[in-house]
C-alpha cells in the first residue's frame, strides 16, 4: 500500500530532513528557464501573449544556450520578475549594473 508523503517525511531522521530541505532550496534557487516558467505556473502561450510573440518563439528561447541580455530581461519581466547579473568571486559577489539602463526605450537616446 502506498504511503502518504507526510508519513514518509515524519519517519525521516532530523538529519535526513535537513539534507532534503537543503537540496530542495538548492534546486529551487537554480533552474533552467522552462522550469522557472513552470514554477511560476505560466504556460508558454501565456508568456508569449505577455511578450507579444508567438509560443514557438518562447519555446526557442527556453532551448537556447546563449541569448542577448535584453532578451533574457524581457523573458523574466514577462513573468513579473527583474533580472540581476551577479559576478561571484572568492572574496565576494558584485552586482553588474552596466545592463540595467539598456532598455528598448533607452536605446533611442543613444
Amino acid at each position: 500500500m502506498a504511503k502518504k508523503f507526510a508519513e514518509l517525511v515524519a519517519g525521516m531522521s532530523p538529519e535526513s530532513r535537513a539534507r532534503s530541505e537543503a537540496l530542495y532550496l538548492k534546486l529551487k534557487a537554480e533552474m533552467p528557464l522552462h522550469e522557472l516558467r513552470q514554477a511560476k505556473e505560466m504556460s508558454q502561450v501565456k508568456l508569449a501573449e505577455t511578450l507579444h510573440i508567438n509560443q514557438a518563439a518562447v519555446s526557442k528561447m527556453e532551448r537556447r544556450a546563449d541569448m542577448y541580455i535584453s532578451t533574457l530581461r524581457e523573458y523574466i519581466r514577462g513573468m513579473g520578475g527583474e533580472l540581476e547579473i551577479l559576478a561571484k568571486f572568492p572574496d565576494g559577489t558584485v552586482k553588474i549594473t552596466n545592463f540595467e539602463l539598456l532598455d528598448s526605450s533607452d536605446q533611442a537616446l543613444v
